[in-house]
């Protein structure tokens, strides 16, 4: 049985954070950052059974096209996700009154639509781009068990090699999006690519306001590093929790990202969020089909 101090829940039996009970949600999940959002997408549905926030946690499930899906906020941040996931996950596959894991367990599918910042110049603003692979800067992966297993070690290696990469900084992880969905998102209009996730907007994305860069360089190794003919396209703050906690569970996960600003060309598009709903309504439809 897990313990009260390692799965908490609400008095009304809901999962900590979240306030979420498994029937409150699909085995189609979309996380977005912004609580924003959710209310944005749950605009397509065509009916919205249940709706609950808690904190920067919003959760809306409908129904789009006869599929039930669940849209849920996760704040900025790898942990937040790691929150996330790990109450996804005990809502189907730990038994909530008896504490104890299941003996089947169950797989969602997750798909993170975010924001995103460009790192290549063939990557124009307002493109949509698919993680093929996250790397993490963050090093959450690294305090769980058997992380090595879910990782492209030698991307891993080789990307260290190129950055030249300091033992001062978390050590990076890199995990695949779940096949499933990848083969859901291979027409031509989204781009593929290798995401990274920071742990932070300004430094640890290569931006410097009053505070100088550690590694003034590491954009640029960043930008020129390319193995098996992979190339790093963006940047942002979730995926690579995403992926790797996925993987280790047995869920499938994918990013979806709008490229709003690219940090070469020195381009953005503030005022994105019709592009916005163009990707959304494809993912949906992506999902549904």
């Amino acid at each position: 049985m897990i313990k009260h101090s390692e799965l908490i829940l609400n008095s009304d039996g809901s999962i900590f954070h979240l306030h979420l009970k498994p029937e409150n949600i699909g085995r189609q999940i979309i996380l977005v950052g912004d609580p924003a959002r959710v209310d944005t997408i749950a605009g397509f549905f065509d009916k919205i059974d249940f709706t609950v926030q808690n904190r920067e946690f919003k959760t809306i499930t409908g129904f789009y096209k006869e599929e039930k899906i669940s849209v849920i906020s996760t704040g900025i941040g790898t942990d937040n996700i790691d929150i996330v996931l790990n109450e996804l996950d005990a809502l189907v596959n730990i038994d909530l009154e008896t504490r104890s894991v299941k003996k089947e367990l169950s797989s969602l599918d997750i798909v993170r639509i975010g924001t995103s910042g460009g790192l290549q110049t063939d990557l124009p603003v307002n493109s949509f781009v698919v993680s093929e692979k996250s790397i993490g800067f963050d090093g959450l992966l690294n305090y769980y068990a058997n992380r090595e297993q879910v990782s492209d070690m030698e991307f891993e290696a080789a990307f260290r090699n190129h950055t030249q990469w300091s033992n001062s900084l978390a050590a990076p992880y890199t995990v695949d999006a779940g096949q499933k969905l990848l083969d859901k998102f291979s027409d031509e209009r989204f781009k593929k690519g290798v995401t990274i996730s920071a742990p932070g907007f300004y430094a640890p994305q290569g931006r410097e306001l009053r505070l100088p860069l550690a590694f003034p360089q590491l954009n640029e190794l960043i930008e020129t590093f390319s193995y098996k003919h992979l190339r790093i396209t963006n940047f942002e703050m979730e995926s690579s929790a995403i992926y790797g906690l996925s993987k280790l569970m047995g869920h499938n996960a994918l990013t979806v990202c709008l490229i709003i600003a690219n940090r070469v060309t020195l381009t953005a598009n503030e005022n994105y969020r019709n592009e916005m709903k163009k990707l959304i309504k494809a993912v949906l439809d992506n999902l549904s089909n």
